[in-house]
């Protein structure tokens, strides 16, 4: 049975988004990140990134992973094009070029925009967004973001989607990384094509179903 460690408030979405796509049934095991308990040693403790349990599947102590048979996946990124390959159908690459395509857009992502995102999430998550050490830290990471988000929104004016004119995990794994600069108001504004991609992307009942699990899990 197809297994996915990781708890919805981590990325572990990324694979679930496309597994919920899909309609594939997999074991989620909710696996939490061991900073957020107070301490993750205690014998009630849940199942977290230290625990010895999760340290087997993955001895780096990250989650998402994966297991699918003999075979073990840590990468959030290279177990969604994994599983869009092997149960995506249109959602996953349909030839070689668009296998890359896939890929390239995963690491615009993952290179180029989910660093300065995040650092607009974590600047909110402090609390920092009001003051002025956190407006200086959003508009570097906004600044930084204009040339990535530049070149999506030139490619989605003319396309509609990432990838082969329909939605595929192309936007699922660059929305997700995309997502996380929204946390500060306006920063979608000057890139209405990028803007109007990421609700499309969230208005799809798959993600709406994701949010609601996310939302409903403990902070």
């Amino acid at each position: 049975m197809l297994t996915i460690y990781g708890c919805f408030r981590s990325r572990a979405t990324r694979p679930i988004w496309l597994l919920y796509e899909t309609g594939t049934g997999f074991d989620h095991v909710p696996v939490i990140q061991s900073y957020r308990l107070a301490d993750p040693g205690a014998a009630d403790a849940p199942l977290h990134t230290a625990s010895a349990a999760f340290l087997a599947v993955n001895p780096q102590g990250q989650i998402p992973a994966m297991r699918d048979g003999d075979l073990v996946l840590t990468e959030s990124l290279g177990i969604t094009l994994y599983l869009a390959r092997k149960f995506g159908g249109d959602l996953g690459p349909r030839d070689l070029a668009e296998e890359a395509l896939a890929t390239q857009w995963a690491l615009v992502g993952a290179t180029a925009v989910e660093t300065p995102a995040l650092e607009i999430l974590q600047v909110h998550g402090k609390g920092l967004a009001g003051t002025e050490e956190g407006a200086r830290s959003i508009a570097a990471a906004q600044a930084t973001l204009r040339r990535p988000f530049a070149r999506i929104e030139s490619h989605l004016a003319g396309n509609g989607w990432m990838m082969g004119g329909r939605f595929t995990v192309a936007d699922i794994v660059l929305a997700e990384c995309v997502r996380y600069a929204t946390a500060e108001p306006g920063t979608l504004d000057p890139y209405l094509a990028l803007k109007d991609w990421l609700a499309r992307c969230h208005a799809r009942p798959a993600f709406q179903r994701l949010w609601a699990a996310r939302n409903a899990e403990p902070m």
